[in-house]
């Protein structure tokens, strides 16, 4: 018989025989030579963390080595010296109005954010046809990473223009078919907007039945409810109901409360997530970090009034009954919705008929046309405004509690809503410049609603992992060379609502697929960026 010794001295010979074996068949580390090394930075990976002081080296589009010893700098071709900043996956935008992409292809404004990946086509409103949209973006270049959804207004309105009322069964299997056709050519799921049209003419079974065929390929679905203001309880239940008929991963998306009288109701909303994740619903939701929401000035009209369009909402204005209804359906969306009961809540962003007006208020307006400043004089000026062309606006009409407070929801990720934007051009919402480095330096730095950690969990692996983007929102070995280098002690946001036009303060380095689009503070330009299509390598 054996001794214990002799069986000790066995099995401790077996354990270093069989570490050695899995030593040997392990993978060396990356020795170089490399094209970019990060040094002396703090690593916060996106998944939450502690950060960890280490190098990291980069070559071609991918991360191949971190290391919490350092790294030969002579490895490397280029080396960028980290101390006291923090490096962080770049920034993913789960709502992004990336509309302008063919004008400002290289994306600076959501680039100097720290953006590094922008998901488009939210609202409803994806682009149409979508294969021969992603191709032409490729051909052009773009400076970030950008992937879309299919959106139900744009083939709603494809298949039955501004129409107020259910589809044929024709109808609706044309467009099933337009949302397989977009999922096979690389959607990474569907947007809906039911607030606005012809969204807003649909009902549940409608939504049921497309955002079925979005689950059936691997897809998401994203909702802009149908109501954000007094039936914003019943707009969170309709899209809960959605993603458990249809099973599939759901977002609340640019999740607010609008207007003082539900004020405070996100402990409500917050509460029916948890419960329907607790039943079985994938269920979470994007924010951005502003108490104003940005639409155009349309969303103050009842929805019956604009069915077939703008014509058709002036004709109607002729009838005096329609008029009458119409103007005390504005004067009620003034006074309990977007209006938020006070004309100086609706500051104009763009309004081509009327630049002069941009960064002004429907009270300004009423000001300089001698008229008082009431919610009956609002409803005219709305009127003339959409008879002119229409215009978009922000409007002040969230409340900073209900915003913390789903920010720190464990499933909140955080994203712009924001439109390209180049300086001078209109009087855009800030979130356009600021939404990523607001959270970092005004909420997680100032008011420590969330922690540091926390945040960038919010913008990196959290909508990656909604997305299933299985190679980007970590900073780790073989991923995506997507990164961000900022200062933790001056991150912010400089852009406000008079003066929006400001790129954020202390984002140093933004490297997109290996390529930096920020280095040192100053833009370069570079269109590394990637159009990704789900399903489908690059």
């Amino acid at each position: 018989m054996r001794s214990p010794a002799r069986l000790s001295a066995l099995a401790a010979a077996a354990a270093a025989a069989a570490v050695a074996s899995l030593l040997a068949c392990a993978p060396a580390a990356d020795q170089g030579p490399y094209d970019v090394l990060i040094v002396n930075g703090l690593v916060l990976d996106g998944t939450g963390a502690p950060g960890v002081q280490a190098d990291v080296a980069v070559r071609g589009d991918r991360i191949v080595r971190i290391s919490e010893e350092p790294l030969a700098r002579e490895t490397a071709a280029r080396v960028i010296d980290a101390q006291g900043k923090v490096v962080s996956p770049g920034f993913i935008d789960m709502h992004a109005h990336l509309e302008p992409l063919f004008q400002l292809p290289e994306a600076q404004s959501h680039a100097r954010q720290g953006v590094t990946t922008a998901v488009g086509g939210p609202d409803g409103g994806g682009p149409w046809p979508f294969a021969p949209y992603l191709d032409s973006l490729e051909a052009v270049g773009v400076g970030i990473n950008v992937a879309f959804l299919v959106g139900h207004n744009t083939i709603r309105e494809e298949v039955m223009g501004l129409e107020n009322r259910a589809p044929s069964a024709a109808e609706l299997e044309r467009m099933r078919s337009m949302v397989a056709q977009a999922m096979h050519e690389g959607a990474w799921g569907m947007s809906t907007g039911l607030i606005y049209l012809p969204g807003a003419y649909s009902n549940v079974d409608e939504v049921v039945a497309l955002v079925e065929v979005a689950a059936d390929s691997g897809g998401i679905y994203t909702s802009h409810l149908r109501e954000e203001g007094l039936g914003l309880l019943d707009g969170v239940g309709e899209a809960l109901e959605i993603g458990r008929r249809a099973e599939i991963p759901v977002v609340l998306t640019h999740h607010k409360v609008v207007g003082a009288a539900m004020w405070g109701s996100s402990t409500r909303t917050l509460a029916m997530i948890d419960s329907a994740r607790a039943a079985g619903t994938d269920v979470m939701a994007d924010q951005y970090p502003y108490t104003a929401s940005h639409t155009g000035i349309g969303i103050l009209v009842p929805g019956w009034a604009m069915a077939g369009g703008t014509r058709a909402f002036l004709d109607r204005l002729n009838d005096a009954a329609l008029r009458d209804s119409i103007v005390e359906g504005i004067i009620f969306n003034i006074i309990n919705d977007r209006g938020g009961n006070d004309l100086r809540r609706v500051q104009f962003s763009r309004f081509e008929s009327h630049k002069e007006l941009e960064g002004k208020t429907l009270h300004d307006w009423a000001v300089m046309r001698a008229m008082p400043s009431t919610p009956a004089t609002g409803a005219q000026l709305v009127i003339e405004a959409i008879r002119n062309g229409g215009a978009s606006a922000s409007f002040h009409v969230l409340h900073e509690d209900d915003v913390e407070r789903i920010m720190r929801h464990p499933q909140t990720m955080i994203a712009s809503d924001g439109r390209l934007s180049t300086p001078g051009d209109g009087h855009p919402h800030p979130r356009a410049y600021g939404t990523f480095p607001r959270v970092l330096g005004h909420y997680a730095r100032e008011r420590q609603v969330l922690t540091l950690e926390d945040a960038v969990r919010k913008m990196t692996s959290l909508p990656a992992a909604r997305l299933g983007l299985s190679d980007r929102g970590r900073v780790a070995e073989g991923f995506a060379a997507d990164l961000v280098i900022f200062d933790p002690a001056t991150v912010s946001d400089r852009a406000t609502f008079a003066e929006p036009h400001q790129y954020a303060a202390g984002i140093d380095y933004v490297m997109v697929n290996g390529a930096l689009a920020v280095d040192a503070g100053n833009f370069t330009g570079l269109r590394a960026g990637h159009v990704l299509r789900r399903g489908q390598a690059r």
